[in-house]
């Protein structure tokens, strides 16, 4: 019996375990995995596969929501602290300047409902005005008492506070008492109004005493 194909030059076996494995390939492909009830194929499952969540970026909407809930109470609560700061730092600076100048104040206020006119002083007082950063936000001036005199003195000054209008809303006092000739003194004189309208502050009187 001849085995070679008679067109090829193959060994019929070689074809036959060829034509074999096929038939293995498709068998196994037909056959079921035994869970079917009437074994005539393979069950295929329509339930969909969970997504891999390890290969997502960010964050799912309602962590996306509690996180922005989250930043917007701390945002108030770092304007509420700053805001109880800067009341805090006014109180703060407003107590320590009064703590150390209020008797003199008051004796310069004492002093000043006697004097007619702007009085005598204008001359040995300037002012300017403090950075709100050192004042808590409150309105301030350095009032720069200095004695040209050649004897010693104390001074009364006396400090407005005036509107767009020019009308004094608000009036202080200050003093400075027994400079030698030549010392100088620099009391300061606070408006306790609101920071809006913003108000000038204008020397209305000095005197020397």
């Amino acid at each position: 019996m001849n085995l070679m194909s008679p067109r090829r030059g193959r060994p019929a076996a070689v074809t036959l375990a060829a034509a074999l494995a096929a038939a293995g390939t498709l068998t196994l492909v037909s056959c079921g995995d035994g869970s079917g009830s009437n074994g005539s194929g393979p069950t295929v499952s329509t339930r969909p596969s969970a997504p891999d969540t390890a290969s997502f970026s960010g964050m799912p909407p309602s962590a996306l929501a509690s996180s922005a809930a989250s930043a917007v109470a701390s945002a108030r609560a770092a304007a509420s602290s700053a805001a109880s700061s800067a009341s805090a730092a006014a109180s703060s600076f407003d107590a320590s300047v009064s703590a150390a100048t209020a008797r003199a104040n008051k004796d310069a206020e004492n002093e000043l409902k006697k004097v007619p006119g702007r009085g005598d002083a204008l001359s040995d007082v300037t002012m300017t005005g403090a950075p709100r950063a050192r004042t808590g936000g409150l309105l301030a001036v350095v009032v720069t008492i200095t004695n040209k005199t050649s004897e010693k003195a104390s001074y009364a000054v006396q400090v407005d506070f005036l509107d767009s209008s020019g009308k004094a809303v608000e009036t202080r006092y200050v003093g400075a008492e027994n400079l030698a000739p030549g010392a100088r003194a620099q009391p300061i004189a606070i408006s306790r109004k609101p920071p809006q309208p913003v108000l000038t502050p204008k020397l209305a009187k000095a005197q020397r005493y």
